[in-house]
């Protein structure tokens, strides 16, 4: 059975970010796939929770499509974040409205893959600074599946930013196919890291 996908897009510059004006043209082509511009539907930032969380209920994806800002995501998705996955609806005691719904980022980021290391220029692994996120998803008992990247924008060239954007597409009809990303959990590849020296060494 196919997916119903909602791709919650936040760019408050969109008419000036040549990544993600092709990779929003990708995915509006995508059959399944319901694309929702929130800086386009809210030029004064006042959310409708209702409407948006009757949007959520209707789809079993919710992919978050933004660049990176300040290790993050802009204000306007933050601000429906802190809004629309409100105490009593997407989580609380004996509440299960999100459950079994899946969650998963399409990031663009200006700095490459090297920069987002540990001990790198930005000290962390882009997974570690997208832990809020995954974390909220599990608040919320969502899967939270691996991200689809698109890194090194400043430098990318007119027949790469294509072919990114192609891919992208393709990984949203996955999406709708159910051919999903692994899921993440920081918690178990945390602990993992930590015992395989100790299994090595006879200790655990």
């Amino acid at each position: 059975m196919a997916n119903k996908v909602l791709l919650v897009f936040a760019h408050p510059a969109f008419e000036s970010s040549r990544i993600n004006r092709a990779l929003l043209k990708a995915a509006t082509a995508c059959e399944g796939v319901h694309v929702h511009d929130l800086y386009a539907h809210y030029p004064e930032q006042m959310i409708e929770i209702k409407h948006e969380q009757a949007l959520v209920d209707q789809h079993d994806i919710v992919v978050f499509q933004h660049p990176m800002f300040w290790y993050s995501c802009p204000a306007l998705l933050k601000n429906w974040l802190d809004s629309v996955l409100s105490y009593g609806w997407a989580y609380g005691d004996n509440v299960g409205k999100l459950q079994g719904k899946s969650w998963v980022h399409a990031i663009s980021t200006g700095g490459s893959d090297s920069v987002y290391q540990r001990r790198g220029y930005n000290q962390f692994s882009l997974a570690e600074l997208l832990r809020p996120f995954e974390q909220s998803a599990r608040l919320c008992a969502m899967q939270y599946l691996q991200p689809f990247l698109t890194q090194s924008v400043d430098t990318l060239s007119d027949e790469r930013l294509q072919e990114q954007a192609q891919e992208y597409a393709a990984w949203l009809q996955k999406l709708v196919n159910d051919e999903l990303p692994p899921e993440v959990d920081s918690l178990q590849s945390e602990q993992a890291e930590y015992l395989a020296p100790q299994i090595e060494k006879g200790i655990a």
